[in-house]
């Protein structure tokens, strides 16, 4: 087969390879820009929202006073955020952002959830008689947290022929897990509005 016929043959691979995927063009965007298609809950809201609330939540009163009375930064843990909207959101990616706001806050220490305490504690049962006696971590070591973050996130509907408003409440509070006492509640809202051209109603 000739040379040419060979160039032919890859051009025509080629050309059927896009036409099989429709033409389909990816573009890669910044992680932090503000892309917004649906209107739905996506990783933007979830991103800002985390940062305002643990912005304002270690900005009130109580984090002086308890840090007065402690003489240290407190140590929290997250609990439930629980999903009460009309559409599957991830709470877990919410959690993960609320994490690092805490964490690069240096305003607090954080402590694993439940479910990651269970992980850390099998892995810690696991080095028993296993790893040598230099390496291996003992039980009975880990750092009780002083107060536990805990919300909802909500959304209500508006609909009128081809436009819809979708509004988003998410609620978070702080309590002291000894004294039940809640140090902290705050709300950060969200509204969008969206056409009939972006929205598939």
């Amino acid at each position: 087969m000739s040379k040419i016929w060979i160039l032919a043959l890859c051009a025509s691979l080629a050309f059927l390879s896009g036409c099989a995927d429709g033409g389909k063009k990816v573009t890669r965007l910044d992680v932090n820009s503000v892309t917004d298609l649906s209107g739905s809950w996506n990783d933007t809201d979830s991103r800002l929202v985390a940062d305002e609330m643990i912005n304002d939540c270690l900005g009130r009163p109580w984090y002086s006073q308890f840090a007065a009375q402690k003489g240290s930064v407190p140590t929290i843990v997250i609990g439930k955020v629980r999903n009460k909207s009309h559409e599957h959101i991830r709470v877990e990616t919410f959690i993960k952002d609320i994490e690092r706001a805490l964490i690069n806050s240096g305003k607090a220490e954080f402590v694993a959830n439940s479910n990651e305490r269970a992980d850390l504690r099998d892995e810690l049962a696991d080095q028993q008689g296993n790893v040598t006696e230099e390496t291996m971590k003992d039980a009975g070591m880990e750092i009780g947290a002083d107060l536990m973050l805990t919300g909802t996130i909500n959304s209500i509907i508006d609909q009128e022929g081809g436009e819809q408003v979708v509004y988003y409440q998410v609620d978070m509070e702080l309590t002291d897990i000894q004294s039940h006492r809640k140090l902290w509640i705050g709300d950060k809202k969200i509204k969008k509005f969206m056409s009939k051209s972006s929205v598939k109603f």
